[in-house]
């Protein structure tokens, strides 16, 4: 017994070797795999054999390198294979449903209708329900849902989301009791998430940044601290509320019950009401005809940003700051503010200036990452999904790891 037990774990552990190196490579061939790897040739092709004949794995048309057999590159399967990703935000409902690829074969955007915990629930339910039935044909692993506040993975409870006024919420029930089950389900901070949509560029490839600390601007400002290509949460996996940290203690009463908090300046409601619009897209539009209260409305945001974001860095030890969500949509309006007081403020500054950029899509990023979490479980677990009975409907909940883990 012990023999097949080890046996079956040597073969779980050689997929996830597999798997991840194909997903992680620019189309390698089977001797690729053996090479990298230190598999033998005919060991590749079995495990190989099996993530194509599971859907996992997709062989393209073979090419010829004059000697030897042509070799056959392999990708990750195109629209075989995705998870359903989902952000529960202050104003709106996201929904997406992600390939193996990265490929988005789903959005859909919606105002959140109510935030009550029941009535929000209900309404993602609906909507992804919607997104399985246009996936028809596409077998859905399970469900990443993103929220704005600290969040409890092992159980599935969002612990904390001041903005939504939630508290001790269990999403799982409340999507099932709309008649909703998927399956594998993983709870995730929105910043956490969206930042994983930075780190990689598709499930599973890591892209050119590895350490940076990413800022979400939107009711609340969120932000998660990546380094060397994982999210670094903390403890408890709640380490990243830059909204909440103090600029002043005299200051307004925040959603959170402290006062001077961050997101009291520079979350989406502060700034607009400071520029004297209702919304986002009129902010833009008095920005861009060069209104003065519009102006310093988002360049004093900026500049509370600015303040924050440099305790941050000279705590952390990171140079690079990514922005997305309502922040992406200022442009240099709000980074120009920020990058002055981060060369007023952080101490490495005159040997190693920190940058500021923006992330496009910044919108969609956090619905985006929860699928990409639900899809690195498989990635890292593909014999869980060969050997169960996935593609007939009867999923199992996946381990719920740390974000980029």
């Amino acid at each position: 017994m012990r023999a097949v037990m080890r046996q079956r774990s040597l073969r779980a552990a050689n997929l996830a070797l597999v798997l991840e190196t194909i997903v992680a490579s620019d189309r390698p061939s089977r001797a690729d795999i053996a090479a990298s790897t230190g598999m033998t040739r005919s060991s590749v092709s079995r495990l190989v054999d099996e993530l194509v004949a599971g859907g996992l794995v997709h062989e393209q048309a073979p090419i010829s390198g004059g000697r030897g057999r042509p070799a056959t590159p392999l990708v990750p399967a195109r629209r075989s294979v995705a998870a359903l990703g989902c952000e529960i935000g202050v104003n709106r409902v996201v929904v997406r449903a992600i390939d193996l690829t990265g490929e988005v074969l789903v959005h859909q955007d919606q105002p959140l209708d109510d935030r009550d915990p029941v009535v929000a629930h209900a309404q993602a339910a609906a909507m992804l329900d919607r997104a399985r039935r246009l996936v028809d044909g596409v077998r859905l692993v399970g469900l990443g849902l993103a929220v704005p506040g600290l969040v409890a993975e092992a159980t599935g409870e969002i612990l904390r989301a001041p903005n939504l006024d939630w508290q001790g919420v269990r999403p799982q029930p409340l999507l099932a009791d709309s008649g909703l089950d998927l399956g594998r389900f993983v709870l995730v901070n929105e910043a956490d998430a969206a930042a994983t949509t930075v780190a990689h560029t598709a499930p599973g490839r890591r892209g050119d940044r590895d350490e940076f600390l990413y800022v979400s601007g939107d009711t609340g400002i969120g932000s998660a601290v990546v380094l060397r290509g994982r999210i670094a949460a903390g403890g408890h996996g709640w380490g990243g509320e830059l909204g909440h940290l103090c600029l002043d203690p005299d200051g307004p009463r925040c959603a959170c019950g402290a006062t001077g908090c961050l997101e009291t300046r520079a979350g989406r409601g502060a700034v607009l009401a400071a520029a004297g619009v209702r919304d986002t897209d009129a902010l833009l539009a008095r920005l861009a005809a060069d209104d003065p209260v519009a102006g310093e409305a988002v360049r004093a945001a900026g500049r509370a940003l600015g303040v924050a974001i440099s305790g941050a860095l000279n705590l952390l030890d990171v140079t690079e700051v990514v922005l997305g969500g309502f922040l992406a949509c200022l442009g240099d309006h709000v980074v120009a503010p920020i990058v002055s007081e981060l060369r007023a403020r952080v101490l490495s500054a005159p040997i190693a200036p920190a940058t500021v950029s923006i992330e496009d899509g910044g919108e969609w990023r956090a619905a985006t990452g929860a699928a990409h979490r639900v899809l690195a479980g498989v990635i890292a677990d593909p014999a869980g999904w060969l050997d169960g009975d996935h593609r007939d409907g009867d999923h199992r909940d996946g381990v719920q790891e740390r974000t980029g883990q």
